[in-house]
């Protein structure tokens, strides 16, 4: 006597195992962004202890080290800021160096939260973390997705 084998008992199992596959696969996504939040701070604490920047962090995860503090005005959200700056990448790379006028709101977040820290004519480090940088997109070829980043900043002009 021959046994009949019903569609949905073939494709049970196989739903069964494909579910355990997704279980598992969402646990280690999950778990690897979790760790590349702390890997990126830990970059950072390591690029701060290398380069002897005696940091302060920022509730938005910004770290800092005010160099002069500036006499000058400071600047607001709705500044428009010169400054001369290097931009590093932690493994050292310099990405981008310059002089730059431009409103704060249009600047990168971690420049946000850091330059109304000083006033003109003051220096200060920052180390921005990603999501407070370029993000997911990156910035063309020089700056890849997910960098965080160091900048040495000079505000020479708020208006």
């Amino acid at each position: 006597m021959t046994q009949k084998h019903s569609k949905s008992s073939k494709i049970t199992p196989f739903l069964s195992i494909f579910a355990s596959f997704l279980t598992i696969l969402a646990i280690f996504t999950f778990a690897s962004c979790s760790k590349s939040g702390a890997s990126e701070k830990d970059q950072m604490l390591t690029f701060a202890k290398s380069n002897n920047i005696t940091y302060t962090e920022d509730p938005s995860g910004v770290l800092y080290q005010i160099i002069t503090p500036g006499t000058g005005t400071k600047p607001t959200i709705s500044s428009t800021i010169t400054a001369t700056y290097v931009g590093q990448l932690m493994n050292g790379n310099q990405f981008d160096a310059g002089t730059i006028t431009y409103p704060l709101s249009s600047l990168i977040i971690g420049w946000q939260k850091g330059l109304p820290l000083i006033g003109a004519g003051g220096e200060i480090k920052l180390l921005i973390p990603s999501s407070l940088g370029y993000g997911s997109a990156g910035a063309g070829s020089s700056v890849p997705a997910n960098a965080p980043l160091y900048f040495n900043v000079k505000l020479t002009a708020v208006n």
